[in-house]
This record gives structure tokens, C-alpha cells and sequence, in this order.
């Protein structure tokens, strides 16, 4: 079954605009953490009200969880808390478009990592598609002056930030992976809504802690840009879900590959949005990862 392309082509739609809105807060009036805990508080209740929803209606229950579910999930959780701080950092080093772009570095390491953890096998030309992407990542590692070596721009704040994010957006990935496939032989539209229940319930209890401890008046002031971060929760809660469900029917490393179509999204939406240029590298560099994801989904 192919449904789980669908399902991913729905998640980076809503990722897309939810990155939109963190965006415009981090820029605005929230700190990279109060954007990131914006996207947990206020998904949560819509979460929980449509998982309590569906098992009343279906007259299933939630089994019992597993260690390793809890392992998977939590790794999963706070990998992705991590992974999307630094997103909200870098957009303010490189524009939308390019800061999408080297989170996307992600799916490379999904497939290393779900070869390592999950056993998950790729195809030779998968491989291939990989280093095309690669390739891509190194273009697009360049400062926006073009000056210095490439080797030395991996090393700028821009790239470590981009590539760091992949690096924890691969982990939460397989973390998801892991712990849906703990959930047995459930439908996989439950074992996502599930595993996503728990995973956002972590991540916002997680959230809580720190802003406490570290900025309390950074709480108030997510509660203050509501009007805005309740459409965070929402897309959140929409793309979040997608992903799951994606996750419980096929390798993660494809789920994310497909995922990659999040790049031509942003670039509409940095052009269209927030009015931002793009250079032609720049251009040459996202049309080889686009590259690469055909090349991904062509080696199924």
C-alpha cells in the first residue's frame, strides 16, 4: 500500500506552515524555546480530546506499554524538543527557504540510524540518492557572501545549527518508529495517535520544567501570543499525527525522504511570505535534494 506517501505529503504540508508560524513568533515576541514549547502546550488538548474520540467510538483501549516504548518515546520526544529549537535558532541566521533546507539533512541520517537500530534496509540506489543529497548539503553549507572553503563553512553557526537539527530529527524519527512498533498489532492510525498522545504529553511536561527553571516569564508570554500559537498546536497536531501514522507503515528513512517535498513548500513560502531572496547556489543546492528524493522514491 502506498497511503503512507500520501500520509507524508500531508505532513510536510502541515509542517510547512506550522514552521511559518514559529517563524513570526521567534521573530517577533517568543525566544527559539518559547516557539518550540508553543507547538506542544497548545497541540496537547486537541491530541488527547481526539484519541479519547476515537477509542470510545472504536471501543478499543490503549494496552499496556512496554519499557522500550517508553525508551523509544522518550528519546523520540526530547530529540525532536532539541531538534526544533535549533530550527527556530537558524532562521534567524539563514532565511526560511535555506533553513528548511539544511533540516532536511535529516532523512540521510534517518537512514543511517534506522539501518543501526531498526534493522531498516535501503536499496543501492537509495544509497545513491543519498549522496546526491549530500552533495546538495555541502552547496548549501556556503555563507550567504560565498566566500571561504567549504569545509569551513560546515563550521559556521548557520550549518552546525541546520545539521545539528538533522542529526536530532533522525533520532525522534526512529524513537516514533520504535515506539509504534512496541504497540503490536493495532491499526497504525491508533498505534500513531498513541504514541503521539504520549510523545506530546513528554515533551510538554519536559517544556514546562525547563521554562521554569530557566525563563517563567517566557510561560506568560506564550500564553500572550495565543491568537498565533493555538494555529502552531493545531498544524503541530495535524503534522505530527501524519508523520506517526507514516512511521507505522513504512521505513523511516522513505517516510522522511518523501517528507523532503517541505522544501519546495518553503521556498513558496519564503518568496511568497516573508518576501525573501534566493540565490541562485541556493536554488542549484535545493534542486539536488529534490533530486535526491526522487531518487528515494524511485529505488522503493
Amino acid at each position: 500500500m502506498f497511503i503512507w506517501i500520501f500520509v507524508s505529503l500531508a505532513a510536510a504540508s502541515f509542517q510547512t506552515v506550522r514552521f511559518m508560524l514559529q517563524k513570526v513568533l521567534s521573530s517577533v515576541s517568543l525566544s527559539p524555546a518559547g516557539a518550540t514549547f508553543s507547538r506542544f502546550v497548545y497541540s496537547a488538548p486537541f491530541i488527547l480530546a481526539l484519541l479519547f474520540l476515537y477509542l470510545q467510538q472504536s471501543g478499543q483501549a490503549v494496552p499496556s506499554l512496554t519499557g522500550q516504548f517508553w525508551v523509544y518515546a522518550t528519546i523520540g520526544g526530547l530529540a525532536q524538543i532539541l531538534a526544533t529549537v535549533c530550527v527556530v535558532a537558524l532562521f534567524k541566521q539563514r532565511n526560511f527557504a535555506v533553513g528548511i533546507t539544511f533540516k532536511k539533512t535529516e532523512v540521510i541520517q534517518t537512514a543511517l540510524l534506522g539501518l543501526v537500530v531498526l534493522g531498516d534496509q535501503m536499496s543501492l540506489g537509495a544509497w545513491g540518492a543519498i549522496l546526491v543529497g549530500l552533495t546538495a548539503v555541502l552547496i548549501l553549507s556556503k555563507s550567504p557572501d560565498g566566500q571561504g572553503k567549504w569545509w569551513q563553512n560546515l563550521t559556521n553557526r548557520a550549518s552546525q545549527l541546520g545539521l545539528g537539527s538533522g542529526i536530532l530529527f533522525a533520532f525522534s524519527a526512529v524513537g516514533y518508529r520504535g515506539a509504534s512498533l512496541q504497540l503490536g498489532d493495532l491499526d497504525a492510525a491508533l498505534r500513531a495517535g498513541i504514541t503521539l498522545a504520549i510523545v506530546v504529553c513528554l515533551q510538554t511536561t519536559m517544556m514546562l520544567c525547563w521554562l521554569l527553571l530557566r525563563d517563567p516569564n517566557e510561560i506568560k508570554r506564550v500564553w500572550q501570543a495565543r491568537r498565533v500559537a493555538i494555529w502552531v498546536g493545531l498544524t503541530s497536531m495535524g503534522g505530527s499525527f501524519c508523520w506517526f501514522w507514516a512511521f507505522s507503515l513504512q521505513n523511516a528513512a522513505y517516510v522522511k525522504a518523501v517528507g523532503q517535498a517541505e522544501l519546495l513548500l518553503s521556498l513558496l513560502a519564503s518568496v511568497l511570505f516573508f518576501k525573501e531572496k534566493i540565490t541562485q547556489r541556493e536554488i542549484v543546492g535545493m534542486g539536488l535534494l529534490v533530486i535526491s528524493i526522487l531518487g528515494l522514491v524511485l529505488a522503493l
